[in-house]
């Protein structure tokens, strides 16, 4: 039976993770006083959308105003103009036809197509093939993106492979019951560490070695 790839965006499909996070990273430990390191801002909100950050910075008893969130967005606003790039080798995973493939994830559609236009995957990705944290209450770490994800497309969760490479989505992949893969190409070893605590046992570095993976699925 033909099975689903479902791709996160940040940290796997390009190295932005860490953008996003750094923007809010810089404010909270300027205008909130938290000294957060990136380690534990990763480990505290890493992977999630600006919704479900809130509500951990809030259970955090940090609670950040809109000004917090305006400033967040233009951060990012700004690096996005800087560009980066896809990560090596993962379009001939893209180019695969023995699977159905989409993305989703933890940030806005407006955010999304953008990133998405960046790298120039428009034609992987039309819009149909695009979901992101806005379309559900309650994101990554809950498996609600996931499960839309593989119902819109006509899948059953057991039939779709996720890969992720946050703590969070990787919890939301092992809630919904698919077959979870950790990208760490850009996590650090005490982050990789974390996640073989979580019982992940497909963890890679690599593209060309998911690519050999996946295909063993068939």
């Amino acid at each position: 039976m033909k099975k689903l790839i479902i791709w996160d965006f940040d940290g796997v499909i390009a190295d932005t993770e860490k953008l996003w996070l750094d923007s809010r990273m810089e404010i909270l430990n300027k205008e909130y006083n938290t000294n957060w390191s990136f380690e534990t801002a990763n480990k505290n909100i890493g992977g999630m959308s600006d919704k479900d950050k809130q509500r951990a910075l809030n259970n955090l008893g940090i609670n950040v105003t809109s000004d917090f969130w305006e400033k967040a967005i233009k951060l990012d606003m700004q690096k996005m103009k800087k560009g980066f790039a896809l990560t090596d080798g993962i379009e001939n995973l893209f180019k695969l036809k023995e699977f159905d493939q989409c993305i989703a994830t933890g940030g806005t559609i407006a955010k999304t197509e953008l990133k998405i236009k960046n790298v120039g995957i428009e034609k992987y990705f039309p819009k149909e093939k695009v979901f992101t944290a806005d379309l559900v209450e309650y994101g990554k770490p809950e498996p609600d993106l996931f499960l839309l994800a593989a119902e819109t497309m006509g899948y059953m969760p057991q039939n779709c492979i996720v890969i992720e490479d946050s703590i969070a989505g990787l919890t939301a992949a092992k809630k919904a019951k698919m077959e979870t893969i950790a990208f760490v190409k850009y996590s650090s070893e005490t982050y990789i560490k974390e996640i073989q605590k979580m019982g992940i046992t497909h963890i890679f570095d690599n593209m060309n070695d998911v690519k050999n993976f996946v295909l063993s699925k068939i």
